[in-house]
């Protein structure tokens, strides 16, 4: 059976599309527009040339750029099917790094989108081919949500990281030591916005005993020892010129009040993913630590797990593996891991590993294993590797759809 290769390399306007042979020989180059007409001017041209050229096998290849890809992959998949059976057409979202190393095959390739077609199309004729692309809108939904969280995460982790350098300015002493467990709680906030070095260093220990417990809502064991604690940091800290204080406290000001936007708009989303999980048949939850928002970040960007043949395969999606260097009889102890694979997957792993390694014994004793074994990025260590461990038992329960059993430990 022959077959036709279908490159379309895209852009936010336009597609460029380049039609290959079997064999290797182009039977079409062209661009179409970035909509309706234009993927309907794509599919009649490919149909046409199919059957001019007795091509019963269609590959088509788009570059998985998420927002431009989504549409016209969508888009041929569902127009194609009615022309089975005379036409067999498969549709695959390729990754764009491996597009790219492909294309590096080539010594002498120009970078423009006519070529990147090209490329497409023949990375399509050389095989190994991911799994051909699903229909599943399922995941698609939750996708938008669970990345969107990710995004409004990170950019909560930047929000913070600015706000304590502004922090440093003010208050010197609680950016170095900090006598509250949570820099970002109730009380440590209202100490940033509501006093400075200068005000707490004067203030009776007893005022401010009382201003500690009105914010902390009396939760302090010995809020004495914290009052004290925190005159002592005030009196060391620097002063802020009073030119830079209204300035420094506006800042501040702005900063927390994006956070908190920032937190109110994540409790939306997490709403959303609470809604949309309970009608998604699922076991993930069943491990104590993985509630429905880290169930779906997982679901979401693994979607069907037929899609990975074992669990080796999931953590190289996840970008979970570690480089080999062996040469001769040498074989080094210490490798770094890849920088490569879908760091969505990647992120809810690790997440779901911190909160597990809180409630599962196994989980734990794993996670203080590793912590042990270095002296330098101990936490960091030893949480990827304890999601790396996560993988093979989310590859499982997806595979079986059984409830989590947790292994008892033996003190």
């Amino acid at each position: 059976m022959s077959q036709m290769l279908v490159g379309i390399d895209m852009s936010l306007r336009s597609h460029h599309v380049h039609f290959m042979h079997g064999e290797g020989h182009t039977l079409a180059d062209f661009s179409v527009s970035n909509d309706t007409e234009g993927a309907d001017t794509l599919i009649h041209k490919l149909l046409k040339t199919a059957e001019k050229n007795q091509c019963e096998n269609i590959k088509i290849g788009l570059e998985a750029t998420d927002q431009y890809s989504w549409h016209i992959a969508h888009y041929l998949k569902s127009e194609l099917k009615g022309y089975e059976p005379s036409f067999q057409s498969t549709v695959y979202m390729l990754n764009a790094r491996k597009v790219s190393r492909f294309k590096k095959g080539y010594d002498t390739l120009p970078k423009n989108d006519r070529i990147d077609a090209w490329v497409i199309a023949d990375h399509l004729r050389f095989g190994r081919l991911p799994h051909e692309m699903q229909e599943t809108l399922q995941y698609d939904a939750l996708r938008r949500l669970t990345r969107t969280r990710f995004h409004l995460m990170h950019e909560i982790a930047r929000n913070k990281t600015y706000m304590m350098n502004q922090v440093f300015l003010k208050f010197s002493g609680l950016r170095q030591d900090n006598p509250f467990s949570n820099t970002f709680g109730a009380t440590s906030v209202a100490v940033i916005e509501e006093l400075d070095p200068e005000t707490i260093a004067e203030m009776p220990v007893e005022e401010l005993i009382e201003f500690l417990q009105e914010k902390g809502k009396n939760r302090f064991a010995e809020p004495e020892e914290i009052a004290k604690y925190l005159q002592k940091l005030a009196r060391n800290s620097y002063r802020l010129d009073k030119m830079m204080a209204d300035p420094i406290n506006l800042s501040l000001s702005v900063i927390l009040s994006t956070i908190r936007h920032i937190e109110s708009q994540i409790k939306r989303l997490d709403q959303e993913i609470d809604r949309m999980m309970k009608g998604i048949t699922q076991t993930l939850t069943s491990v104590k630590g993985i509630g429905p928002v880290y169930a779906a970040g997982l679901l979401a960007e693994i979607g069907d797990i037929k899609r990975f043949d074992d669990h080796h395969a999931l953590a190289k999606y996840a970008g979970l593996v570690w480089t080999q260097y062996q040469s001769g009889e040498f074989e080094a102890e210490n490798t770094s891991r890849m920088r490569t694979g879908n760091k969505y997957l990647r992120y809810y792993l690790v997440q779901a590993a911190d909160a597990i390694r809180k409630y599962d014994t196994e989980y734990k004793a794993f996670y203080q294993k590793k912590y042990n074994e270095v002296t330098r990025h101990q936490h960091k260590r030893a949480l990827v590797l304890t999601a790396r461990k996560l993988v093979h038992l989310v590859h499982s329960l997806l595979r079986t759809n059984q409830l989590y059993m947790p292994q008892e430990r033996s003190e």
